[in-house]
């Protein structure tokens, strides 16, 4: 909004604009080495045990030699978008125009591609900083279709990787995803309703609801993320990508009778075009 370019000085801009001069002249400050090393093994914690809330995670992290309060453990999981995950009562008021949608998969047999689109975003540690992956997978092949990195927690580079999953794929009959704002937002649910796409939510707190996506951020930071130590965003961009690639192409999957997620995928789909 501001245009420190413009003839207009920055001070009557914010006054027009009803900014404090604070927001202009404000540049974030670059989180600290050692805030940036309790991030990475809080984000390693989590994925083993994602019930662990902000008491017991500051007992594991004293337990390996670090001094650190549970004020400051929220603070970080604040800042990596986690939380504990159990059963939650619903006390919260959600904003109007963010509706929720009941979780639709319960009991569901989902065996073909396309049937159901899953999407999640989660906290990708760098060397000097960090990132947010978003990505959106087909259910039953485990297949990744379209993901983007993003250093804020906005809704557009969310959007962008569903319209490109929609166009290169085809549009799923349910799409899935947490309660995350990202994903109540009006922009993200109208992508969905104006491609007449059903509109699933896990329950709040049930992260086995999503849980093929749980089980792919898990793949992604042992055998990649956390073997590196990007230097920058791009670097960490094409080393995802790399691995992506090798995830959808090469990495066999047990639940899939050893084949790939491409394999899967692509398998019986001549046979499905050919049908439409």
């Amino acid at each position: 909004m501001i245009d420190r370019g413009h003839d207009l000085p920055v001070t009557r801009q914010c006054k027009i604009l009803s900014l404090a001069r604070s927001t202009a002249y404000y540049r974030p400050q670059q989180a600290r080495e050692a805030d940036l090393a309790l991030m990475r093994k809080i984000d390693e914690l989590h994925l083993e045990y994602p019930f662990a809330g902000s008491r017991m995670l500051r007992d594991m992290l004293r337990q390996d030699g670090h001094a650190v309060g549970r004020k400051h453990v929220t603070t970080l999981m604040k800042r990596m978008n986690i939380e504990a995950v159990y059963k939650k009562p619903n006390t919260s008021r959600r904003h109007p125009a963010h509706a929720v949608y009941p979780y639709l998969l319960r009991h569901m047999e989902i065996s073909r591609p396309n049937h159901v689109f899953a999407a999640d975003i989660t906290y990708i540690p760098m060397k000097r900083g960090f990132v947010y992956l978003f990505a959106v997978m087909d259910w039953a092949s485990r297949r990744v279709l379209a993901w983007r990195l993003s250093n804020t927690l906005t809704t557009d580079f969310c959007i962008e990787a569903v319209q490109e999953a929609i166009y290169r794929c085809g549009k799923p009959d349910i799409f899935n995803t947490d309660q995350g704002s990202q994903f109540t937002s009006l922009e993200f649910t109208q992508l969905l309703k104006e491609n007449d796409i059903a509109i699933s939510m896990d329950g709040r707190g049930c992260w086995r609801d999503n849980v093929f996506v749980e089980r792919l951020w898990k793949s992604i930071k042992y055998e990649e993320v956390y073997l590196r130590a990007y230097e920058t965003v791009s670097a960490a961009r094409s080393g995802i990508a790399r691995y992506i690639d090798f995830y959808n192409t090469r990495r066999p999957h047990s639940s899939l009778d050893g084949m790939t997620p491409d394999a899967f995928y692509f398998k019986d789909m001549p046979a499905m075009q050919s049908a439409a």
